[in-house]
């Protein structure tokens, strides 16, 4: 079976919840909020009730490019979602929130993901090389070898899982706790967290799906 064939299903899969994304947050980014916080506002109110005043939050480039940096407690908001007052914006600024809140509160499965990262790297930037060499020179060991590897970006895309969950809980509770978001209005945060939660299952799936197809390419090579 061909690799296209074989994960035909885990792209489909990343495609639909790609679109599904960036059609929620466009719908939604047209929507503001009854209070109109901005999302930089509504992620400071987030910090400020949970006792964190270390966390500074700036502007970055890109779409949908928000994250909070635990190395130097920086909370990055992409430009649609620093300035924006929409619900889209503020359930992607409450979620990112939600990451700082998590370091703070020294959230196991976040420690374990930063602690995974060095291993992700190796796995995602050396896998393909051993996989392609232990597939050119007919060696089942070393694609075995780049598979293991490969393992290792699995692993933290598992373990990526509960990380963003937590945060997206943390985000639709608090947003509404710190009347950021009226009870009403709850719908379209939940929304577009949802769909941005999906995004990371999908990203599971595509990578388990690649690992099994060159588990059993070496498992057909060991064969002959």
């Amino acid at each position: 079976m061909s690799y296209l064939l074989f994960m035909l299903p885990a792209l489909a899969l990343s495609l639909w919840a790609s679109w599904r994304t960036r059609s929620t947050f466009k719908k939604y980014s047209k929507v503001g909020t009854l209070r109109g916080l901005t999302g930089a506002q509504a992620a400071q109110v987030m910090l400020r009730g949970a006792g964190i005043t270390d966390v500074q939050v700036v502007p970055t480039h890109g779409f949908l490019s928000d994250h909070y940096n635990p190395m130097n407690k920086t909370l990055a908001l992409s430009e649609a979602t620093y300035a924006s007052n929409s619900v889209a914006a503020v359930g992607v600024a409450c979620h990112e929130a939600g990451h700082a809140i998590q370091h703070a509160r020294s959230y196991k499965p976040l420690w374990l993901r930063s602690a995974l990262v060095p291993t992700a790297n190796i796995g995602s930037k050396g896998s393909y090389i051993v996989i392609i060499a232990g597939m050119l020179l007919h060696s089942a060991n070393l694609v075995y070898l780049g598979v293991l590897l490969f393992a290792g970006v699995l692993l933290f895309q598992i373990v990526t899982l509960p990380v963003e969950f937590d945060a997206t809980a943390r985000a639709k509770r608090l947003a509404v706790e710190n009347g950021i978001v009226l009870p009403q209005e709850r719908e379209g945060t939940d929304k577009v967290l949802n769909a941005a939660a999906m995004t990371y299952v999908a990203a599971v799936a595509s990578t388990l799906m690649t690992l099994l197809y060159y588990l059993l390419r070496a498992s057909a090579m060991s064969r002959r």
